[in-house]
């Protein structure tokens, strides 16, 4: 009995201290922005070559397993704490542990989307200089597509388009939570989910298709193993924006009336779409002209754009295909910007427009490095093999990410004891939800840590 009071005095606390935040998401505003935070540019090249790699539809319900079975609990009890805590994601550490311990660990989760943001902006504002030059003709003017490519990043442009995808970012933050994030993202997934299917009705339609088709849809079981178990955790993970602060930060501006294990729901069915929607594009696109999906950012910049070249209505089919990975990109590069942004405005007390321009001009300093380092001035300067752009996204991806999920498995599982109300679960699914971020979430993603971290081989 005790300590049930003294879990409603501490949530009672908190929720009037969240009271100070004026600005909400509406409920579908919340869905939209939180599928634009885990929808992103990975799926496009990623996804289908681990999905290639690793059995094929095999793999495919096997990610769709981890995403249902740990990538929704995470989530789940990442909005949970943002809701709580109602604040930037290290001050909802501290209000709900009543530990500033805690707040090191939310802290590096601002760390992270900073300078996932310094990398991130980079390719995002090569896709945006793609979309120009496939409208324009000028991508078809040379067929030397691999030296078109090179002859980019070896330049400074790619800093003046990683300067544009930051600005429009900015642009949008700078309008706060219901006027820009919301709205830019109630106006771009839509618009998204358009060209994905414009797209993929393209791509299944070409001579070839259905060899692509049937690649990605048959299973093919020998290929799962241990191996393959821990990468689609870790993409079911990834893809659904955890362990960077993103959804902690989005679930402090979502009313207390939406549900959250709803809302969960239907954000991973929107990545779910999304990962499926890419395989219909990119596998029946890449049978059709005999190209290889696993070549990474070289299949979307290189190989491509020469199957583009060979279809009819190719520039116009082409220059869709890139304002969808735009879009895809500044969908993710919003949620990013304003995990920092909620914090600095939160602890500083700056307004939101002054916040917004320092932080994305740190933001932009910080990547020019590596926007220059792909093949740039700088990309001579190797550390242990990598460059600049290498040692943020390993870091980044393989070590934070993946340590940020697990702090937040243990915050919820056993610190927190407020999660019972906040998640708004009934009694038997809270249970069931708590039983996976206590005992299995927390070794799982641990799994994927030494996994991503190079600790483990298999």
């Amino acid at each position: 009995m005790g300590k049930q009071g003294q879990y409603e005095d501490s949530s009672n606390s908190v929720t009037e201290i969240g009271e100070e935040k004026k600005e909400r998401f509406s409920r579908s505003g919340f869905i939209f922005a939180a599928i634009g935070s885990a929808v992103g540019l990975g799926n496009m090249w990623k996804f289908p070559y681990i999905t290639g790699m690793y059995g094929g539809a095999a793999f495919f319900l096997l990610f769709i397993v981890c995403l249902l079975a740990i990538g929704l609990p995470v989530l789940l009890a990442e909005l949970a704490i943002g809701r709580g805590g109602r604040g930037s994601v290290s001050t909802s550490f501290i209000r709900l542990s009543g530990a500033k311990g805690w707040g090191a660990v939310g802290f590096l989760s601002i760390l992270a989307p900073f300078f996932i943001l310094s990398f991130y902006s980079v390719v995002a504002g090569w896709t945006m200089h793609y979309a120009v030059l496939t409208f324009s003709g000028r991508l078809f003017s040379n067929t030397d597509y691999g030296g078109q490519f090179n002859a980019f990043i070896g330049g400074w442009l790619p800093v003046l388009w990683q300067f544009i995808a930051m600005f429009l970012t900015a642009f949008v933050i700078i309008k706060g939570v219901s006027s820009g994030i919301e709205r830019f993202n109630q106006i771009f997934i839509p618009g998204l989910v358009i060209l994905l299917i414009v797209l993929m009705v393209r791509a299944l339609t070409l001579d070839g298709a259905g060899e692509g088709v049937s690649f990605f849809l048959k299973p093919d079981f020998s290929k799962l193993n241990t191996e393959s178990a821990l990468v689609a955790l870790g993409h079911a993970f990834f893809s659904l924006s955890l362990g960077m602060g993103a959804m902690i930060t989005y679930g402090a501006y979502v009313d207390k009336r939406q549900s959250l294990g709803a809302a969960a729901i239907a954000i991973g069915l929107g990545d779910l779409l999304y990962a499926f929607l890419a395989g219909l594009i990119i596998f029946p696109t890449t049978f059709a002209f005999g190209l290889e999906a696993s070549q990474g950012p070289g299949l979307v910049f290189v190989a491509l754009p020469a199957a583009f070249a060979a279809m009819p209505l190719g520039t116009l089919f082409g220059g869709l295909f890139f304002v969808l990975l735009a879009f895809a990109a500044l969908t993710s590069t919003v949620s990013l910007l304003e995990v920092p942004v909620s914090f600095v405005t939160e602890q500083l007390g700056w307004s939101r427009s002054f916040s917004v321009i320092i932080v994305t001009a740190a933001i932009f300093l910080m990547g020019v490095p590596s926007a220059l380092s792909v093949g740039g001035a700088v990309s001579g300067l190797n550390f242990g093999g990598k460059t600049f752009f290498d040692w943020f996204d390993f870091v980044c991806s393989n070590i934070v990410l993946p340590f940020g999920g697990l702090m937040v498995t243990i915050f919820v599982g056993y610190v927190w004891k407020g999660a019972a109300e906040e998640s708004g679960l009934t009694a038997s699914w809270f249970k069931l939800w708590l039983f996976m971020v206590r005992y299995i979430a927390p070794v799982l993603v641990f799994l994927v840590l030494l996994y991503s971290a190079g600790v483990i081989h298999f």
